[in-house]
């Protein structure tokens, strides 16, 4: 029997891929699974307000309550992620800029406007690496905000990958708990979305904070070395 090769070792984020991006992102949750597992409470109250409200209730909550919870397990996904004890004051700021980051995510699925997902997907690849710069780097909300433009535009085109990648791995798994649960009625299919957001949106919350160290790292990459006397 051929002996096992080790796997090689992961890439540095700076050139880290989607891929690895998205393995990275699923050994973290293995580590710390059930403070993973707590993340995505938020969400996934959120997903049943958008199941059982009435549309006038949903006008209230998603915007307000909905965002906030979205925008707290982000905030707490980038702590797991950046293994910080940010100050209070960070952690305000981490948090208003999740705010800001969610609402062009999810108050268009209000309206189920076509396009509009993908629309919030490049807004949160602009403004969602706002989170981690707040709690790592502990800046105030205007420039957390700006650093994390910045950071995005190192390379937008590996931040909006890695970001629709996650979103499409949750989205398949999510689907295949539904079919398996389909059998069990109208019952079955609630409790599958309630699961399918509390186990499976952590991966793109913890993903989109691994996030912040690939592009601080090509950022970094990117800044122009001291010139050489003479040259």
């Amino acid at each position: 029997m051929a002996n096992k090769q080790p796997l090689p070792p992961p890439l540095p984020p700076e050139t880290r891929t989607v891929g690895q991006l998205v393995a990275e992102t699923l050994r973290l949750y293995g580590r710390r699974f059930w403070p993973s597992v707590a993340l995505g409470v938020g969400p996934a109250a959120v997903g049943i307000a958008f199941a059982e409200l009435p549309f006038d209730a949903q006008l209230v909550v998603i915007p307000t309550l909905g965002v906030l919870l979205w925008a707290g397990s982000y905030v707490a996904a980038a702590r797991i992620a950046t293994r910080t004890q940010p100050s209070r004051r960070a952690l305000a700021v981490a948090l208003a800029a999740g705010v800001l980051a969610f609402v062009p995510f999810l108050v268009p699925r209000l309206f189920q406007l076509a396009g509009f997902a993908l629309l919030g997907l490049v807004a949160f690849t602009f403004v969602g690496l706002a989170v981690p710069v707040a709690l790592v780097e502990e800046r105030g909300l205007v420039a957390s905000l700006r650093r994390g433009v910045a950071l995005a535009r190192a390379d937008a085109v590996h931040v909006l990958g890695s970001l629709a990648t996650l979103v499409i791995t949750t989205f398949l798994t999510g689907l295949v708990l539904f079919f398996l649960l389909q059998g069990f009625g109208e019952a079955g299919i609630r409790v599958g979305a309630f699961l399918s957001l509390l186990v499976l949106s952590p991966i793109f919350l913890l993903g989109a904070a691994l996030l912040y160290y690939d592009q601080e790292a090509r950022a970094r990459a990117r800044r122009p070395g001291p010139r050489v006397a003479g040259r």
